[in-house]
């Protein structure tokens, strides 16, 4: 996976300017995930969703890499992991890799940061290994079931057609690059999140995590959300932050309120004018919250 970066163009190693590590799942396949900062048994876990990669948190590990050890993994699938056309990218899977990542690090204490699926990813791990779990942020987001998916979203999920769509046309990725935040991107931003889904097989996962979407009781992956949704309120102690995106064209504020009910504790940042990718859009003043957040001896 380090020679995957040999294929980053120097425009993006000026954004993207870390040295990604490896680490082989059970099912056979390499993950690429960066681990920044002081070698400590505690750390700052980043879980990214769907279509980004580590590349959404670049800066967020910048600005806490100093003083904290930061773990951003690629899903398999996506950014600089493999991509196998086989693999069993559901939710269960994608937990368990998780598990096993940390458990090689020989990690004590995670303060976990998650966005999109990440939610679903990171609260998998966190309700299964709660004493593991420091601080939390949660960002434009879900851990729990809902009924609320965009159509745009819908259609990508549409049989072959949306096969089709997502894998041969990039019609994924590719408008999430400017429907997912308010200001337009700058160019070199833009090309390092597109970056990874430059081909029908590298647009496998991005098309598998739509795919992935319980919207019915029978999808096998409803089960595994409805249990971590059950199991939210073992992290109700637990300090937490929520910054979110107020444009969200698919994490909208229906969202936002289901947090708020689960967690009324978790003091809530709107960006009224930042899109899903709060982070680019929200951006110092996002970072500087987390940074503080993470860092403070007291809150």
């Amino acid at each position: 996976m380090v020679n995957a970066m040999t294929k980053l163009p120097e425009s993006l190693r000026a954004i993207y300017s870390f040295e990604p590590k490896s680490f082989t799942t059970a099912g056979g396949a390499k993950l690429s995930y960066l681990d920044e900062g002081p070698r400590n048994d505690e750390a700052v876990l980043m879980l990214h969703g769907n279509p980004t990669w580590s590349f959404f948190y670049r800066d967020v590990v910048r600005s806490l890499s100093p003083s904290m050890r930061c773990i951003v993994p690629d899903h398999i699938g996506m950014g600089l992991s493999e991509k196998p056309e086989n693999y069993d990218y559901s939710l269960g899977t994608r937990i368990a890799d998780i598990e096993a990542l940390v458990a090689s690090l020989g990690l004590k204490k995670i303060h976990l940061i998650v966005h999109d699926w990440g939610g679903a990813i990171g609260f998998g791990f966190a309700t299964r290994h709660p004493e593991l779990i420091g601080r939390m942020v949660i960002l434009n987001t879900a851990a729990f079931f809902s009924t609320h998916i965009p159509k745009r979203i819908a259609l990508c999920r549409a049989g072959f057609f949306g096969k089709w769509l997502v894998r041969g046309l990039n019609g994924f990725a590719g408008p999430a690059s400017w429907m997912s935040t308010v200001r337009p991107l700058a160019p070199e931003v833009k090309r390092g999140f597109l970056f990874p889904y430059d081909s029908w097989a590298n647009r496998v996962a991005v098309h598998r995590f739509v795919q992935d979407i319980p919207m019915c009781a029978c999808h096998a992956t409803r089960q595994v959300l409805d249990g971590i949704e059950a199991k939210l309120p073992l992290l109700a102690d637990r300090e937490k932050i929520i910054l979110w995106g107020g444009k969200d064209f698919c994490f909208n504020d229906h969202f936002l309120k289901r947090w708020r009910e689960i967690y009324p504790q978790a003091p809530v940042q709107r960006y009224a004018d930042a899109g899903h990718y709060v982070l680019e859009d929200a951006g110092d003043d996002a970072r500087q919250r987390i940074r503080d957040f993470i860092t403070s001896k007291t809150l």
